[in-house]
């Protein structure tokens, strides 16, 4: 018998009585009976809503869709869901109506920075190629809610090589990374051909994929998704959990497939009001993820996207949460906190300030305790090689990788990245009269009998 929670027993009994438990299993199937309006969320979780409330919610997702997997509907605590951080995120509320003025479609500029399908160009090495318009779950937070929801669009192979070629064709993005909605709602085989075509570009280093399934659909981490990943290695791999209840058993087995095919693991978690506004709930979910062998990345301000007002805390929440983590966690274990700027400005770090003044001499710092120190500055700091003339530079700067071993003997000639094809002893006569060497009757050279004479001459 497949091991399900008693909730997950009662959702799966009431979509499909006469299938087999093992479907709960399988992300086609989790897909094909995603949770899509009130009517089901009611039926499936046994809840009903005041009359009053319900015509608020159908207004709103009549503009901003309901689309949850039966897995994370399994998750929400149905005896306290209005504090529930899994409901909250899932499923509309009422304070979604409420807009600001300050609220926009577009908050990054993704559409006015884009030189190509889905190709957004902010940053000068690295691009954003968004392949997927769809997710398996449609967040109340998400900053693209202008673009998912679409259950129609997925990018056609031709609109999908217009943002390749935009790459190949544009030689300083050596980092591309794949977005959407979720580029795991492809298919494993059109998310190889993607792969394929990407790494095929000499220019480019770096894939990254940015995907929620990890959190909201598992079952999608499977073994052959792992293998097509593994083929285009380096790959990096970046999911968004937001609060420890979604670290579930099967997350942390999806995450465990991952990390065991030598894939880099990173998160990007939004602060949000009423879900994870707290620095123990923050700390929590940081160790949570370092145990899956995660590495938290970035802690994100909520954006100003239409209808997040709710959602949004102050900057100073997010800087009190900093605090509460530096110095008091592993330092790989915290993230940084960012502003992704309206308007394009891109992610801006903010921090407690931690440099209390500073003058030519010294720096006055302050650390996570409170305690007060001084940091000398050197006395004398002069350029010693660079004349700072990047433009015009010739110094050997030594940037390729350092050799880490030299073939010698036998190992040198069966080596085929070694071109050399014989070993000949230093003492060879013929190889000496082929490089005209000048030699004594003893067979030393000029220069090495004047240097023996000279340690003669001294020690007699």
């Amino acid at each position: 018998m497949l091991n399900m929670s008693d909730r997950q027993k009662e959702v799966f009994g009431k979509i499909d009585k006469t299938a087999d438990t093992a479907q709960w299993r399988d992300w086609k199937w989790q897909l094909r009976h995603q949770i899509r309006s009130i009517d089901t969320f009611e039926k499936l979780l046994g809840v009903k809503f005041e009359a009053d409330e319900r015509r608020k919610l159908e207004a709103i997702t009549s503009c901003f869709p309901v689309a949850i997997t039966p897995y994370y509907l399994s998750l929400i605590d149905i005896d306290e869901m209005d504090s529930d951080p899994i409901y909250k995120q899932a499923f509309p509320l009422t304070l979604e109506q409420a807009t600001c003025t300050s609220e926009m479609a577009d908050p990054l500029s993704e559409d006015k920075d884009s030189p190509a399908p889905g190709i957004t160009h902010r940053y000068p090495d690295r691009v954003l190629f968004l392949v997927s318009n769809i997710c398996s779950m449609y967040c109340r937070h998400c900053t693209r809610k202008r673009r998912v929801g679409d259950v129609d669009f997925i990018p056609d192979k031709e609109t999908i090589k217009a943002g390749i070629d935009y790459i190949r064709n544009t030689p300083q993005v050596r980092d591309v990374l794949l977005s959407g909605g979720d580029p795991l709602m492809l298919s494993d085989e059109y998310l190889d051909w993607i792969l394929t075509e990407l790494r095929s570009i000499e220019h480019l280093e770096i894939i990254r994929i940015g995907s929620r399934m990890p959190v909201v659909l598992p079952y999608r981490i499977t073994d052959n998704l792992v293998k097509v990943l593994k083929k285009h290695q380096p790959l990096w791999f970046n999911t968004h959990f937001n609060h420890p209840r979604e670290l579930t058993r099967s997350s942390s087995e999806a995450l465990a497939r991952l990390a065991d095919a030598g894939i880099p693991l990173g998160n990007q978690s939004v602060l949000l009001a009423g879900v994870n506004d707290c620095p123990r709930i923050i700390k929590s979910l940081c160790h949570k993820l370092v145990m899956n062998r995660v590495r938290p990345y970035y802690l994100y301000q909520c954006d100003l996207s239409e209808g997040l007002a709710h959602f949004r805390t102050p900057i100073g929440k997010g800087i009190e949460i900093m605090e509460s983590l530096i110095g008091h966690t592993t330092g790989f274990a915290r993230p940084t906190y960012v502003v992704d700027a309206p308007a394009g400005g891109g992610k801006i770090p903010v921090l407690p300030n931690y440099i209390v003044s500073w003058s030519t001499n010294k720096v006055i710092l302050r650390n996570f305790e409170g305690v007060i120190t001084t940091y000398q500055e050197p006395d004398a700091y002069e350029k010693r090689f660079c004349d700072r003339n990047c433009a015009d530079c010739h110094l050997t700067l030594k940037l390729d990788s350092a050799d880490e071993w030299k073939a010698v003997g036998i190992h040198k000639l069966l080596a085929d990245y070694d071109e050399e094809i014989a070993l000949v002893p230093e003492s060879n006569e013929r190889h000496q009269r082929r490089n005209g060497d000048d030699e004594t009757e003893d067979g030393q050279s000029q220069d090495e009998a004047v240097e023996q004479a000279e340690l003669d001459e001294q020690t007699a």
